[in-house]
């Protein structure tokens, strides 16, 4: 497992981020002006930790509620119920450890100083009205960082360290002159620009080309150990979430079925969901051959699903008494591998 420095935050038992309970519906209703008629569970029940300098790796197919739960996290969504605890650090007397739902007003941009998001689409998450400079600046101006200079300083220092060298050629260019990997660079500078212990990174590298993906991969493992900074990572890629995370939850329509250090759960996958997603993944040895593991059907829309385990209707040794008993319970089958089904 790789190691990380802890810089930021204070907590005791490495818990920097506790989720219980986790639950976001979204109402759907037939018309703009109709009563809902029914919820979309996107996120349902979630419980999980990321520790201080580590970082855990959330997957999943399209629609699962990856980026739901990573947008809960960092208060971009309510949520419907539960709680996400925080240790913000012990360096905001005024904050520590708290409940991200509960923070209003002043709080709650203190709290946007030590946690931040990159998003997926480079192409669409930065303003094509502003500069790079005008991008990157504008956290330490709303948190009101240090004066002009220094943030200029602060700025130009900081693209050289994301690799938009020299940083006088880039400053003050406009989205539209950079490449894919530079905006990206420029979205992960915005990010770490005042410093948080925690980023909700949501597939950073999907959009990008091949040839460059692997190239900001490594960026961003090495701002973790200069920073100190812990990332959810969000993707639906198994290789990039081995390469950087510490440990994987697995998820299934707002469920989390799986979770594990990467290196077990990669080598002893136990769910069938996630036997299934491991059958999927290209070999790149052609003489190799893997067994594929089939799974019916296709994922269902999450609209008020019945109780009982969101993958049954997929499942291939489901049995009835799956069919009656609610979803199972997310529990420990050894070693801290933790798993949703009745039948492993």
């Amino acid at each position: 497992m790789k190691e990380r420095r802890r810089v930021n935050g204070c907590s005791k038992n490495g818990a920097l981020v506790t989720v219980e309970g986790l639950r976001k519906r979204f109402p759907v209703a037939a018309g703009l002006f109709q009563r809902a008629h029914g919820f979309i569970h996107a996120v349902d029940g979630l419980n999980f930790e990321i520790h201080a300098g580590q970082s855990l790796g959330l997957v999943g197919e399209s629609g699962c509620g990856k980026t739901t739960t990573g947008k809960l996290l960092v208060r971009l969504h309510d949520p419907t119920g539960g709680h996400i605890y925080v240790d913000v650090g012990c360096d905001d007397v005024e904050l520590g450890r708290v409940d991200v739902a509960e923070l209003r007003g002043k709080r709650l941009k203190a709290f946007r100083r030590r946690v931040q998001m990159i998003f997926q689409d480079p192409y669409e998450s930065l303003n094509p009205r502003r500069t790079a400079y005008d991008t990157v600046v504008e956290p330490l101006a709303v948190q009101g960082v240090g004066n002009l200079a220094e943030r200029e300083e602060r700025v130009a220092h900081l693209l050289e360290l994301v690799g938009l060298t020299p940083a006088s050629s880039f400053m003050f260019r406009f989205p539209h002159e950079l490449s894919g990997g530079q905006r990206q660079r420029v979205a992960v500078a915005r990010a770490l620009i005042i410093e948080p212990a925690f980023i909700v990174a949501d597939e950073p590298t999907s959009m990008l080309d091949v040839s460059i993906r692997i190239g900001v991969m490594q960026l961003m493992e090495e701002l973790a150990h200069h920073f100190g900074v812990s990332y959810l990572y969000i993707t639906h890629d198994l290789a990039v979430a081995r390469y950087m995370c510490q440990e994987i939850a697995v998820m299934y329509l707002g469920k989390i079925v799986e979770q594990s250090e990467t290196e077990e759960l990669l080598s002893q996958p136990l769910h069938p969901y996630t036997q299934a997603l491991l059958s999927a993944v290209p070999v790149p040895d052609p003489r190799l051959e893997r067994e594929a593991i089939e799974i019916r059907g296709g994922i269902a829309a999450p609209i008020d699903p019945p109780p009982r385990c969101r993958f049954y209707d997929r499942c291939l040794i489901a049995d009835d008494a799956c069919r009656d008993a609610d979803h199972p319970p997310l529990e420990d089958k050894g070693g801290g591998h933790m798993v949703a089904c009745y039948k492993v």
